[in-house]
C-alpha cells in the first residue's frame, strides 16, 4: 500500500494528538490522555524556558496547571500516574508500562547494559551499590549529595562513584525516583515505598511479549514509521525489536506501506484512523517525541533541526533554545527562547521563518508566544530580529 508524504505528515501528527481544539480547562485528565498518545515525556533539566517534560501537554493541550503534572509525577504514591525511568531517554512513563520495561531492568542489573562505569556495579563493585542501597532502606529518600562526597567532583561528566552506582540501581529498577529536589536534583526510594503495589503486583511478561508490545505502542504513537523509527522510540535495539516487528507484521497488527520519497519500508498500525487534514499552531520542545528523532523530523517535514545548546554562541546557526513552530501541517519558523521570570518577560531572541512560511505564520506565532508566555506566569513578550530564511 502507498501513502503520500501529506497523508504520511498527517498520521504523525494525528497519532501525536495534534489538530484537536484545546479544552477550556485543561485537567490531569487530559495530561494522561496526551501520555497516553505520546507515550512518554522525555525528561530534561535545561530550564531556559521551561523543562521539557512540561512543554509536550502544552504544545497540544494548551495552557494546564504544570503542578498537576508534578503530582502526577512525584506526588504521594496514591496520586502517582507516572514513574521515571530510561525508555526513550530519561522518562516520565506511565505506570502500566511498568512491566513491560522491568527485562531491561533486569539487564541491567546483570551488567548487560548501561555505561561502562555503571556496569561495573553489577559485578566487581555490587558491595558498594548494596552499601548504598541499604543505607536508603534505612533512612529513606536520598540524593547523591547526600552521601558523603556524594556530589559531581568538578562538573556535570565527573560524576562520583556513589552516582554512578545510584544510577546503576536506577536503571536495574532497585530504587526509583520519590521526587525531585533544589536545582532538579533526583530524591532516590525503594520503588516499594514510591509506587503503587497495584502496580509493583503486575505480572511481568516475557521479554519477547514486553517487547512486542513496545513496539506496538510506538507503532499507534508514530502513526507512520520505518523499523528504525520503531526501535528509536524506546530505544530498542534490533535484535530486541526487529522480531517484533516480524511477528505484528505476520499478524496484520503492523501493515507495510510505501511513503511518497521515502527509500525505505514503512509499517502502520492497523488501527489508525484515515490520515485528515490537520489544523491548528504548536511550539515544540526540542524532545517532543513528533521531532526528537531528526531523520524522521526531515523525512517527514523536510526539516532540518538541531539543538545547537552544546555549540559555542559564535556557531550558532539559529540560538540557543530553539523550538520549531508547528504550522498546521508544516513546520514554518525556528524561535530562540527564553523566560526572563526576573523581569516577567518571554524572550523570542530570534525568530527564523522558513521558505514558503505562509503570510499569517506571524500573526498566529504572536499569539502562540502570548498563550506560552500566559501558561509561565510571565506578563509581556519581546521580539528580536525576525529573520527569512534564504533559498
Amino acid at each position: 500500500m502507498s501513502i503520500s508524504l501529506a497523508d504520511a505528515r498527517r498520521s504523525a501528527l494525528m497519532a501525536q494528538g495534534f489538530g484537536r481544539s484545546p479544552p477550556p480547562r485543561a485537567t490531569a485528565a487530559h495530561i494522561h490522555k496526551v501520555a497516553g498518545r505520546t507515550g512518554l515525556f522525555q525528561i530534561d533539566s535545561v530550564n531556559v524556558l521551561a523543562r521539557a517534560q512540561y512543554l509536550p501537554a502544552f504544545s497540544r493541550i494548551g495552557g494546564y496547571d504544570r503542578s498537576l503534572l508534578e503530582r502526577a509525577a512525584w506526588g504521594p504514591k496514591g496520586q502517582r500516574r507516572f514513574f521515571e525511568y530510561w525508555a526513550h531517554e530519561a522518562s516520565l512513563l506511565p505506570l502500566d508500562l511498568h512491566p513491560l520495561l522491568r527485562w531491561r531492568m533486569a539487564r541491567a542489573e546483570r551488567g548487560e547494559i548501561g555505561y561502562r562505569a555503571l556496569r561495573r556495579f553489577a559485578t566487581d563493585r555490587r558491595g558498594e551499590a548494596d552499601a548504598v542501597l541499604a543505607r536508603i532502606a534505612a533512612e529513606g529518600p536520598l540524593t547523591a549529595a547526600d552521601f558523603e562526597n556524594g556530589a559531581s567532583r568538578s562538573g556535570w561528566w565527573e560524576w562520583s562513584d556513589v552516582k554512578h552506582a545510584l544510577e546503576w540501581l536506577f536503571w536495574s529498577g532497585r530504587i526509583t525516583t520519590a521526587t525531585r529536589r533544589g536545582s532538579f536534583a533526583r530524591v532516590y526510594d525503594l520503588p516499594d515505598r514510591v509506587l503503587p503495589p497495584a502496580v509493583l503486583a503486575l505480572p511481568t511478561p516475557p521479554v519477547a511479549e514486553a517487547q512486542r508490545a513496545l513496539v506496538e505502542r510506538s507503532a499507534r504513537a508514530l502513526g507512520i514509521a520505518t523499523a528504525a523509527d520503531l526501535r528509536d522510540y524506546y530505544r530498542l535495539r534490533p535484535e530486541e525489536a526487529d522480531h517484533a516487528i516480524a511477528d505484528l507484521a505476520d499478524e496484520g497488527v503492523l501493515v507495510p506501506m510505501r511513503v511518497e520519497g521515502w527509500s525505505q519500508k514503512a509499517w502502520r498500525h492497523r488501527d489508525a484512523p484515515p490520515p485528515r487534514r490537520v489544523r491548528g499552531a504548536a511550539l515544540l520542545a526540542p524532545f517532543d517525541p513528533l521531532i526528537w528523532e531528526r531523520g524522521r523530523t526531515e523525512r517527514l517535514f523536510g526539516f532540518r533541526y538541531r539543538i545547537e545548546i552544546y555549540v559555542p554562541r559564535e556557531r550558532r546557526t539559529h540560538g540557543y533554545y530553539v523550538l520549531p513552530f508547528l504550522l498546521d501541517e508544516a513546520l514554518v519558523a525556528r524561535v530562540d527562547l527564553k523566560a526572563d521570570r526576573h523581569a516577567g518577560v518571554l524572550l523570542a531572541h530570534r525568530i527564523t521563518l522558513e521558505l514558503g512560511a505562509p503570510d499569517d505564520t506571524l500573526p498566529r506565532l504572536h499569539a502562540e508566544l502570548a498563550r506560552m508566555a500566559n501558561w509561565l506566569g510571565l506578563s509581556d513578550v519581546r521580539v528580536g530580529a525576525i529573520i527569512r530564511a534564504l533559498a
